[in-house]
This record gives C-alpha cells, structure tokens and sequence, in this order.
C-alpha cells in the first residue's frame, strides 16, 4: 500500500494528537522536510515480507454443521497433514483459533476478525507438524480470549463436555473440550490469567502451561507478552509431557524466550514413571478458602492431596500470603495489554523483536469502527485501560512487572524448600452459562470470577499443570501442580504418579 505524501490537513491532524501548533509556513515545511523519510516507507512497502514458508499442503476446511458439533467446541473442521513419521505420528490435534495455521480461518472469537485467513503457521504448528501430527481443526476460543468461562465467543457459548448448559472454562474452550469429548487426541491452548488451566481443569483433562518463555508464541495473537503463554492440553499427563517435548524450546523470534532453550533438546518423558517418593510437596494454604470457593471443591483437592502422601510424598503446609496479591497485580498488566498492545497495537504493538504478521495488522486496523462487537469483558477492559493511559501513563503497568517479581521471590523460596506446590486448579466447580439475554453484571462475573489461583502464575513465569482430581456434581475439579522455573519434567512426574494411582472419576 503506497504512503503518498501527506496533505496539510493530515499533517495539522497529527500535530494536534501530539500537542503542537503549526502555522502554514510549519505545514509546508514539515511537508517537505518528511517526503525523504516517505521515501523510505515506499521502499519497504515494495520489498517481499520476510515470512516463513508454508512446508504442508491444506485446504481451507469447512464450518461444521451444528449436527457434528454438539458442545460448539469446534470452529473450523479441516485435515493438514504434518510428516509420515515422528513423535506424533497418529495423532490428532486441534489448534486454539488464536493460533495462525496458514490457509485455514481465524477469528479468535470475535466478528471483526471474521473473514481473516493467516499466511503463514506459527512455530508450534510447524512443530506439530514436522512431528508426524495431524491438525483436524481451529478449536473455538472466547471473544480474543478475555475470558475464563466459555460464553464469551462470537459463534455462541461452548458446553460443558460433561453437563450440556455449563461452562466449559476459557478462553481455550473448544480446546478443552473436543479433547475430553475424545474428537481429537490433544489440543493447544493458550493462557495468559489461566486460559489453558481453567478449561482443563473444568472440562476434565491434563493443561500445562509452562515456563514464561518454555514454548514460543510466534504467529499467535497475543493479548500482553508478559504473560502471554501457549502450551498443551491432553487426556492424559503422559500425551502432554510428549506434545511438549515437540513444541518446546527456542526458535529464534519470540521475544518472550530470553531465557532460551534448545529446541528437541528437551525430555519430559522418559523419567515420568519414575514415582514420587519422598518427594517435597507444599500445600499453598493461600489457595483454599477463597471468597469465591466452594467447600465441596476445596474438599475434593483436599482428599487428592491426601492420595499424594499416599503415594510416598511427604506433604506439608506452606503460606505465600503474596499469592493473594497475584490478581491486583495481573490487572494493570492484562488491562493495559489488552488496551495498548492487542487492540491500538493491532494485536502486536511495538519495540520487540518479533515475527509481525501484518496481514493480521491489517484486518484488526480500525477496529474503533466495529467496537460494538466487541465482547463486554474486552470493551470494559478495554475502555478501563484507555482511561488509565491517558491520566497515570504507564506507571501501574510498570509497578506491576516491578512486584511480580516479588511475588515470584516468594514462590522461589518456598519452591526452594519443596519440590512441587499444590493448590486447587479454580476455587469452583463448573458454573452454569448465563442466559442470552444476561445482565452485563452476571456475564462479565462469569468471565472472570475464577482466575484467582491460576492469574498469580502467569505473572510470576512458574510453570502450572493441572490434572483431574475428582467430581462434584457431575463436573470435574482440578489439582493444580506448581513448580520451579522450567522444572516442567517433576511437575509430570507428579501429575503421572497421582494420574496413575485411580480413575479420578471415582475419587
């Protein structure tokens, strides 16, 4: 797209954004003084784009009918093919839609990005696919993801896979689901206040999100890369432990990963059966007993904590009072990322190294014009981060990073005594969707009521993988697994030897 010159008009335009008066001979002059640096723009405008080559042939797919898509989990239906043989060779994934898979549409939950189709795969796709790994589909996600429940999404709520008319968790909904529902074998979610965590844990099935950094986000829309973070979601620990053996590790790109670490170096599998005896397990007393908790579900915890000292670990107490402070501080972060980086920022922002896919760019350019379809909980978080801008600049933002690393402090030293900490997954089980015609208030409450004991980690980088740990009314409740910076390999440990130990429906 050329950029001619700009008009005296657009120039008076700008000027006054940033606060200066020009007189006519100003505007003249600027004009002329800015046609080199014009220039320029042309030149990189005709220049190919630096983009990763596509390596497996698609096809676009197709929009399920309602008939083979009971729970709404799936978005698009397709088939892609990755390598004859490898790691994952027979197995079947479905891909979170904010993820990009070259050919096939993306709308990340939300009608103004209908329409875009990505030209390019992300990382961890390419990844999936040199494995052997075959993608069936783009799994429904919440509206840009700004959601912990899973009623959030442009094409209508996503069901419970175990009690039609509940929540499935978010925002990797669909992600959850048509793994529990057994439509594929593994999926890939993405968290950023728990969003691969939550519907884990609510829809039955293993989610791991890693270490800040562990698995590059390249080519996936980001919502704040402080806590940006995408990872695995299974039926089981073991399938996990090995689809992130494939996408973990450096590429190269992602800002994110300045702690990198060689990919198809890592290996999370061959000592996972190894038992837990003897090992060092803190329960966060923090993690029960919120406001918002249920006893039933806090029990439920409880008595699989109880199965751990079982198995051999010796179990212990632990208070981090600083876990508390996990949602104040994720706010300022995740409100001002939402506002700056993935909406005026057009999903990428700016000053990072990066793989900017500017046909995405493009298509959330101008979003303003089509706000109204925005989701409640993104125009509010939205709307609140704009005000924040303009009056304190950007100093909670940064005083928020600042005591994340405090918060973080405080899990290392406890984490330097234990090797694992448990906690409840979400402090409730499965609530139910909120009707079409919901006030504001109850929506946006069950978007975002849950996130208390999964958000403090995405601030702090610690990896967190949940497991199934029993039933409460016929929904499923999770025990989350917390450890020390990428130590992914005792979280499995432990997740397999309480996995292995009984059906977790009949705990």
């Amino acid at each position: 797209m050329t950029v001619p010159a700009l008009t005296p008009e657009q120039l008076l335009e700008a000027a006054d954004t940033v606060g200066l008066s020009l007189s006519d001979a100003d505007v003249q002059s600027y004009i002329g003084l800015m046609q080199g640096y014009i220039d320029a723009y042309n030149v990189v405008d005709g220049l190919p784009d630096n983009l990763p080559v596509v390596k497996y042939p698609r096809t676009p797919g197709y929009f399920p009918t309602p008939a083979e898509n009971t729970h709404n989990a799936w978005y698009v239906k397709t088939s892609v093919k990755g390598a004859a043989t490898g790691k994952l060779a027979g197995k079947t994934l479905a891909i979170k839609d904010n993820v990009m898979v070259a050919g096939v549409p993306m709308m990340n939950g939300n009608s103004i990005l209908e329409g875009y189709v990505p030209d390019i795969d992300a990382t961890i796709v390419t990844r999936i696919l040199d494995a052997g790994g075959e993608i069936t589909g783009k799994a429904h996600c919440e509206n840009y993801c700004i959601s912990g429940g899973s009623h959030t999404g442009a094409k209508g709520p996503v069901h419970n896979p175990h009690k039609m008319g509940y929540s499935a968790g978010g925002s990797s909904s669909g992600s959850g689901v048509l793994v529990a529902l057994g439509e594929v074998d593994m999926s890939i979610g993405g968290d950023q206040g728990g969003s691969i965590r939550m519907p884990a844990a609510w829809c039955g099935i293993v989610g791991m999100k890693g270490t800040h950094g562990l698995v590059p986000y390249t080519g996936i829309m980001p919502i704040e890369i402080y806590v940006d973070h995408t990872g695995p979601m299974t039926a089981n620990v073991k399938d996990n432990a090995l689809l992130m053996e494939v996408i973990a590790g450096s590429d190269g790109i992602d800002p994110r990963q300045f702690t990198p670490k060689a990919h198809g170096t890592l290996d999370y599998t061959s000592g996972i059966a190894g038992g837990i005896k003897g090992m060092k397990i803190g329960v966060l007393k923090e993690g029960f007993g919120r406001p918002e908790s249920e006893a039933a579900s806090d029990a439920k915890v409880r008595k699989a904590i109880d199965q751990l000292k079982a198995l051999g670990a010796i179990v212990e107490e632990v208070s981090i009072p600083e876990h508390l402070l996990g949602p104040a501080v994720w706010t300022p972060i995740g409100t001002e990322g939402i506002a700056q980086t993935m909406m005026f920022g057009d999903g990428y922002g700016q000053s990072r190294q990066d793989l900017y896919v500017t046909s995405l760019m493009d298509k959330l350019h101008g979003w303003e014009l089509r706000a109204d379809q925005l989701s409640e909980t993104t125009k509010i978080l939205t709307v609140l981060g704009v005000h924040m801008k303009k009056h304190y600049g950007s100093r909670f933002y940064g005083k928020s990073v600042n005591l994340s690393r405090m918060i973080a402090a405080a899990f290392d030293k406890a984490l330097a005594k234990y090797d694992v900490l448990v906690l409840p997954t979400m402090p409730m089980k499965p609530t139910p969707l909120p009707p079409a015609d919901a006030p504001r208030e109850l929506y946006v409450q069950r978007a975002l009521e849950m996130i208390g004991n999964t958000c403090t980690f995405d601030v702090t980088h610690h990896p967190a993988l949940t497991v199934p740990c029993g039933m409460v009314d016929g929904l499923p409740i999770g025990l989350m697994f917390v450890g020390k910076h990428f130590d992914e390999a005792t979280l499995y440990k432990a997740g397999y030897a309480f996995e292995q130990s009984g059906d977790w429906k009949k705990m």
